[in-house]
């Protein structure tokens, strides 16, 4: 084999994740990269084929920035690599988004993207998996 045919090859297999993903894999509990939030992501209650996220526990719960319970995204198709088809809302500036989530790496880490237009044009916020969420949210 040629060794520049060696090389593209090296490339491409080193661009292919290190394990497969599941559309499962992005359930769970993520706190958000601040650490000011808790987000569950799970199948949605209007559609069970839908990824959805709310917010489970936010520093700021009784107060008036409290944002407890405000759904921050909700994707339609899992395509093989990430979440997309559907929005992702910032609470911060109250605004929605395109979006994508992807779990990267060994499933700790979640990366959810907001842009407008093309994602490439976006941002990313990455947030990391939990097992637990503080008190202070009340049921919403």
């Amino acid at each position: 084999m040629p060794r520049h045919a060696f090389s593209l090859f090296s490339l491409l297999l080193a661009a292919l994740p290190a394990h497969s993903v599941s559309p499962q894999d992005a359930q769970g509990l993520w706190l958000s990269a601040d650490k000011a939030a808790v987000i569950e992501f799970k199948p949605c209650a209007d559609v069970a084929t839908a990824l959805c996220g709310q917010i489970v526990w936010d520093k700021d719960a009784g107060t008036p920035e409290d944002t407890c319970g405000v759904r921050i995204a909700k994707l339609q198709k899992f395509d093989g690599e990430a979440w997309r088809q559907g929005w992702v809302h910032d609470p911060r500036d109250k605004k929605n988004y395109k979006g994508a989530i992807r779990v990267k790496g060994d499933g700790k880490v979640l990366a959810v993207r907001a842009y407008i237009g093309t994602e490439m044009l976006g941002q990313t916020e990455e947030m990391t998996r939990t097992d637990t969420v503080p008190s202070g949210c009340k049921a919403h």
